[in-house]
């Protein structure tokens, strides 16, 4: 067999045996909740305990250290450098988990016990991101077991905190530029549209959201004695976030509509499936009219109400509030002026007569727009690497619907960034009962073995084509 063939044949046995469900077991029942200040203590043991005398074993220098930020979690940086002219990968993951929500699992399951049901593996950390770097991490083992090396150089880079907003990532990346120096990122978070054929996004759109607040006094005000006299700041409010929208959402500042829905973006973006058998259904008629689906999630932007409060909701009395307050979010494609989202929603507020309205940034929240062209050397290397490994082309998004940490590595490195996930778009990330497919799982292993073997067999990209 060719080494691909015997890596990916490697690869499929470290699965039936059972030695990736006893593997993750162990990484899901550290409770590495980032969020949670107790757990702190925890998050070190991940990346000491769990993680270190694995890559160690596997000839990787390892080095941990302190997060810039104090209220964030460590960071690892792992390096096994064969030959300074080979291609260096860098691969991103972390080992941090949301809320447990333990009362909240359904009977049966717990948290930080792995669960088999099926075809699923039940446990928080069991879709993001613990089984996602696991299987990046058993590919470049079952490389290391049939090859007796790499081929290349490969960078690990694990982070403790991308829950709690990655606090301290991109000061940490720009202040390691030269441990981190790589040909490409190749890095795995996020779903799969479909989980049984491989995804590849180049990017994330961007996120800003906003406070937008209108205080007209101190303290409620009887509505029998003072309605009709003083202003009611729901009302302000609601009317001047009606102007920011028409009635199917599409966003009416001008500043705000992107330029890059490109003919090849449109392209890239065809006959991708955006519905699915489990959660909501797509609102046909909702959103920016004459894009489909697909580009509209992928390709343009979308403004949100997430929160709105005014007087007491579960205890209304009959007065007229003194406040009213909406917590608001603009998801953003490439081709958005990010310097001008703020002002020009400024501008707009004004023009309308609305200058009561208050912004208030929540920078905490913000992630900036990215993307890689569809047809870059490293984007078409691993679209190839996969249509090899399973018979069918991934599907390919030139960046993802949400949102994540992705300038640190493509502004802050300067990398070509491409994401494979390993995930599926049902498995309840974020919320309770949280699985992972071993359909999935299985077929993902296949696929980063195929990429691995791919760049030490020297088809992809050199780092002379950067």
């Amino acid at each position: 067999m060719t080494l691909r063939e015997t890596v990916i044949s490697q690869i499929e046995t470290y699965f039936d045996s059972g030695t990736m469900k006893s593997e993750l077991a162990a990484l899901v029942s550290y409770p590495t909740e980032s969020q949670v200040p107790e757990r702190k203590p925890v998050l070190a043991d991940y990346l000491d305990t769990a993680i270190t005398p694995r890559l160690q074993a596997a000839g990787f220098e390892i080095k941990i250290y302190d997060n810039p930020v104090a209220e964030g979690g460590p960071l690892m940086i792992a390096r096994r450098i064969e030959d300074a002219a080979l291609p260096t990968v860098l691969i991103y993951g972390h080992g941090d988990v949301i809320h447990a929500q333990t009362e909240q699992w359904r009977e049966g399951l717990s948290p930080f016990v792995l669960k088999e049901e099926g075809d699923r593996w039940y446990g928080r950390g069991t879709a993001d991101n613990k089984v996602q770097h696991l299987i990046n991490i058993a590919a470049l083992e079952a490389l290391i077991a049939v090859h007796g090396k790499l081929g290349f150089n490969a960078t690990i880079l694990l982070e403790m905190a991308e829950e709690n907003g990655s606090p301290g990532l991109q000061a940490f990346c720009a202040s390691h530029k030269q441990e981190l120096a790589a040909d490409v990122l190749i890095a795995s978070d996020g779903p799969r549209l479909q989980p049984d054929r491989a995804t590849v996004f180049m990017g994330a759109r961007g996120a800003v959201t906003v406070d937008l607040i209108v205080e007209k006094r101190d303290g409620a005000h009887h509505s029998g004695n003072w309605g009709g006299l003083l202003a009611d700041p729901a009302m302000r409010l609601v009317q001047a976030l009606a102007t920011i929208t028409d009635e199917r959402g599409q966003i009416r500042i001008p500043e705000w509509r992107p330029t890059s829905l490109t003919d090849n973006i449109r392209a890239a973006l065809r006959d991708l499936p955006v519905d699915m058998e489990t959660g909501p259904s797509v609102d046909k008629d909702w959103g920016e009219a004459g894009l489909t689906p697909a580009e509209r999630v992928y390709g343009w932007n979308s403004f949100a109400i997430l929160a709105m409060t005014s007087g007491v909701p579960e205890a209304p009395v009959n007065a007229i509030s003194g406040e009213a307050r909406a917590t608001c979010q603009l998801r953003y494609v490439v081709g958005t002026n990010a310097n001008d989202i703020i002002p020009a929603l400024r501008r707009h507020l004004d023009q309308h007569g609305y200058t009561d309205v208050k912004i208030t940034r929540r920078e905490d929240d913000d992630f900036t727009a990215t993307r890689l062209d569809p047809d870059h050397p490293w984007a078409r290397f691993v679209t190839q690497s996969l249509t090899n490994t399973s018979g069918n082309p991934p599907h390919i998004l030139p960046n993802l619907g949400g949102s994540l940490p992705n300038e640190c590595f493509s502004e802050t490195l300067g990398l070509p960034t491409v994401w494979v996930p390993h995930s599926y778009r049902a498995c309840s990330q974020h919320a309770p009962d949280e699985h992972v497919l071993k359909s999935t799982c299985r077929d993902a292993l296949r696929c980063m073995a195929g990429i691995f073997a791919d760049i030490a067999e020297g088809k992809s990209p050199q780092p002379s084509t950067r």
